[in-house]
């Protein structure tokens, strides 16, 4: 627009509106009277000012007077300038590569976005009370390329005597560390304020060989170490935070290191009476020089390896003890030691943000804050899905929930995880079409803050997330509070077709599922489809015969059992052990991240079986289930020592009494809440009884009252009708009624109470408008009768025949049988027999 002065207002900045506003001000109020130039960093202004003395202060920009003495021309420049400078663009306005403007606005923001993908990562934010060390920690990713076969016990391995500080050197120890009885308050980034001590004792010369430990960063745990002897080390771990038990998982640095020596390291404070350290599982160890000079990463190391019970006994709880020698590879050495290959939260961040980088994969994956944890730590949620042509293909698509890490030191989990979302992700052919036909809601840690500080199992409510998904605290669960509410709004919108919660396992080997056995008959042994097919899938890595269906009181409040009570039908826990391999090529050796990577891949070749439009796969699966549940029932049976014949309706039969607990599963009973969340559950509890007290019901027209009345009357006649066949009609057959009928009236009853509400719904439709025709009301109470009578008498049958009489009093024809056979349970040892309940001929008559 001025050609003459294009030159140098290319050359000259525009001042900081900032410190043009902070110069005004307190030159307004007196407090600054030197020239603009003096500002602090403002380098690039003083050069404008000192060296234009024509630039006069009384422009909010500093126009050049001289030059554009019109005051119009003035305030284009000015408008252009404003509208040229980075500083001042709008948020909202789009401009175009000549900086002009687009009069047109920008897709707005989206609403709880994740971090910037061009800024830094989200620091971790630890409880005040922890320190943390300033070192960032990577460790990279190798995979062997030998396979690390089990450790073979020799039976000659040394049992070292616990001794503990009374005959040892305290070289290592955590001060102030929360335990049960207190209670997390605040967090920040960085931990604990102040100068971060050194806990590593002080080496006295370069001879001194005593090892350095340290644990104060993401996901480490050690508490304490005692040295014994020359090379001889005792190890405390740190319980999870704020409780005083779930120590399993261990993660710590050792520095000063001596090539040729043979230390021996034993941690003396585990809780688990069985261990897969007692059949072969090896610890991992981490060279920073092999890993810098020869690209080697975390391996399996050690020798007479020993899983035992401690001891020294406290009179209060009984430990066990893990014992091991190393070698380490080279003098001066930083070595890390570790249950499993860690992945922290700074991991989780670095990989979503180089998806967020990435401008083919950020169009179908979108990253989303479900929520913050308790310790402020975001939560991500992914949705994951090709964008749908049209609404009607968008609402089509069912749904497919993913979470992992709610138990913070079950590693595994999220290694299974990230090869889920490579895979996923991908430009595969198989990728692209899952994400055409499903909507991934994927959780990658569920448990952050567990994560950072190092617990195995707890979060910093200092209870197990697992066992609390029924929870109504929203501020001390928000984790799984947010990831139910997530779900159960996904469940209005559309079918979910599989749930499943990635964890780690301690005391079994090889990967399996459990999952919640369906009663239904429609979709009878359907659960157990995709395990199934999974075991076909990856027969070296998954065993079906390790699953377990079975729904146990105790695992009431898992995330398997609540996703499949509100009506997940596929809902499963992935259980995948932290040591290896017993099935086919991988037999007898350990589990390396590539191995669980793997599976993350064949749970999407699953997904795309299960789903296949062509259900021979399906169909085959559901015959050899059937056909392994025969042979499990002989088996149940054999060992009863009983004869069975599995002829006609062996179905019938309930898979609870064949199938064994879960007892064997990695799991933890729930402690209930801590002591100061009871006050806050009480609260909530009784502001919900009072809510529903105040809640008052709206006034009724002249109308409704009068259907209301209508349906009493009419609910009055019906149990009138309904007691005079008893009385009349059944009164002989009661008294002579055998022993086993007896025992079955409770069912019966059940039977009758349950089709009481199918009556409500019939009944509600007079409340919408819709009139009641008597004789079809008179069919639905004979319906009623009818049902009755089967389930009292049943070795009779009602004909379905629409045609025929509707005279209540009308005999039943005995000739007419349903096709259902009548199998009963074998007597048990204590002699009683049990009649198998039958399923009850509804007949619906809608008006």
């Amino acid at each position: 627009m001025f050609p003459a002065l294009e030159t140098e207002l290319k050359q000259e900045a525009l001042p900081d509106p900032y410190e043009d506003f902070m110069y005004h001000h307190l030159q307004y109020y007196g407090y600054f009277k030197a020239q603009r130039g003096s500002l602090p960093n403002s380098a690039t202004h003083q050069h404008v000012w000192k060296n234009n003395p024509r630039y006069l202060v009384s422009g909010s920009f500093g126009e050049r007077e001289d030059v554009i003495p019109d005051p119009l021309q003035k305030e284009k420049l000015l408008y252009s300038l404003m509208l040229a400078s980075p500083l001042l663009k709008s948020r909202q306005l789009l401009h175009d590569e000549f900086g002009e403007v687009n009069p047109c606005l920008r897709e707005p923001r989206d609403l709880f976005a994740a971090f910037s993908s061009s800024g830094p990562l989200q620091a971790p934010r630890w409880p005040i009370e922890c320190e943390v060390i300033k070192e960032n920690l990577h460790h990279i990713e190798w995979v062997p390329p030998q396979p690390e076969y089990f450790y073979q016990p020799t039976g000659n391995e040394k049992l070292p005597e616990i001794v503990g500080e009374d005959k040892g050197t305290v070289v290592y120890q955590l001060d102030s560390v929360p335990t049960e009885g207190s209670y997390f308050t605040s967090s920040r980034v960085g931990g604990k304020r102040g100068i971060i001590r050194e806990l590593a004792v002080t080496l006295q010369g370069p001879e001194d060989n005593t090892l350095l430990f340290e644990s104060r960063f993401e996901s480490g745990n050690l508490q304490k170490a005692v040295r014994v002897d020359t090379y001889e080390y005792e190890l405390t771990l740190r319980t999870d935070l704020y409780t005083n038990k779930h120590t399993q998982w261990f993660y710590f640095r050792v520095q000063n290191t001596r090539k040729d020596a043979t230390y021996r390291f034993t941690i003396v404070n585990l809780l688990k009476p069985k261990s897969l350290y007692t059949i072969g599982m090896k610890p991992l160890m981490y060279s920073q020089l092999d890993a810098s000079t020869h690209n080697i990463g975390w391996r399996r190391e050690g020798n007479e390896i020993r899983y035992y019970k401690n001891n020294r006994d406290n009179g209060q709880q009984l430990f066990y003890c893990l014992t091991w020698t190393i070698q380490f590879p080279h003098d001066q050495d930083t070595c890390f030691f570790a249950h499993f290959y860690p992945y922290t939260y700074t991991d989780l961040q670095c990989y979503l943000l180089s998806v967020m980088n990435n401008p083919v994969q950020s169009q179908f994956c979108k990253l989303r804050t479900l929520c913050r944890s308790l310790g402020g730590n975001t939560v991500y949620l992914l949705t994951i899905t090709n964008p749908a042509r049209t609404p009607q293909e968008a609402a089509a698509k069912k749904a497919v929930v993913l979470s992992a890490r709610v138990h913070p030191g079950e590693s595994n989990g999220s290694w299974i995880m990230k090869g889920f979302l490579d895979f996923i992700l991908s430009n595969s052919p198989d990728a692209q079409l899952l994400r055409d036909i499903f909507v991934f809601k994927v959780v990658p840690m569920l448990n952050p803050d567990g994560v950072i500080v190092g617990n195995y199992r707890c979060s910093l409510a200092g209870r197990d997330l697992n066992r609390h998904y029924k929870t109504i605290l929203k501020e001390s669960f928000p984790c799984i509070w947010y990831t139910r509410n997530m779900i159960k709004r996904l469940l209005e919108e559309r079918e979910v077709l599989l749930y499943c919660d990635f964890h780690g396992h301690s005391r079994k080997n090889n990967i399996f599922l459990y999952g919640c056995g369906s009663s239904d008959r429609k979709h009878w042994l359907h659960e157990r489809v995709f395990p199934l097919m999974l075991s076909k899938n990856a027969p070296d890595k998954f065993s079906f015969h390790s699953c377990n269906f079975k729904v146990q009181k105790c695992k009431e409040g898992t995330g398997r059992v609540v996703m499949w009570r509100m009506g997940i039908l596929n809902s499963y826990t992935m259980e995948s052990t932290f040591g290896g391999s017993t099935l086919g090529n991988k037999r007898d050796t350990h589990f390396t991240t590539e191995d669980l990577k793997s599976l993350g891949y064949h749970v999407c070749d699953t997904l795309l079986d299960f789903c296949d439009p062509d259900r021979t796969k399906f169909m085959q699966c559901l015959a050899e289930l059937k056909e392994l549940l025969q042979q499990e029932i002989r088996k149940k049976f054999n060992e009863l020592g009983q004869d069975t014949d599995l002829e006609g309706s062996w179905s019938d039969i309930s898979l609870s009494d064949i199938e064994s607990s879960t007892s064997g599963s990695d799991s933890s009973l729930s402690d209930g809440l801590p002591l100061h969340l009871l006050n806050i559950a009480h609260e909530v509890n009784q502001k919900k009884k009072m809510y529903k007290k105040k809640k008052k019901k709206p006034l009724q027209t002249r109308k409704q009252r009068n259907e209301q009345y209508q349906k009493n009357n009419l609910m009055r006649e019906l149990k009138l009708t309904e007691d005079v066949p008893e009385r009349a009609g059944f009164a002989s057959t009661l008294q002579k009624q055998p022993t086993f009928f007896r025992n079955s009236e409770n069912a019966s009853s059940s039977t009758m109470r349950n089709d009481k509400p199918r009556l409500n719904e019939v009944l509600r439709g007079r409340d919408k408008g819709t009139s009641l025709d008597p004789s079809k009301m008179a069919s639905l109470i004979l319906t009623k009768n009818t049902e009755r009578m089967q389930t009292e008498k049943p070795g009779f049958t009602v004909s379905c025949s629409p045609k025929r009489s509707t005279n209540p009093s009308q005999e039943p024809v005995p000739d007419r049988k349903p096709n259902w056979s009548r199998n009963r349970y074998p007597a048990t040892k204590r002699g009683r027999a049990t009649m198998t309940v039958y399923p009850s001929l509804h007949i619906y008559t809608y008006p």
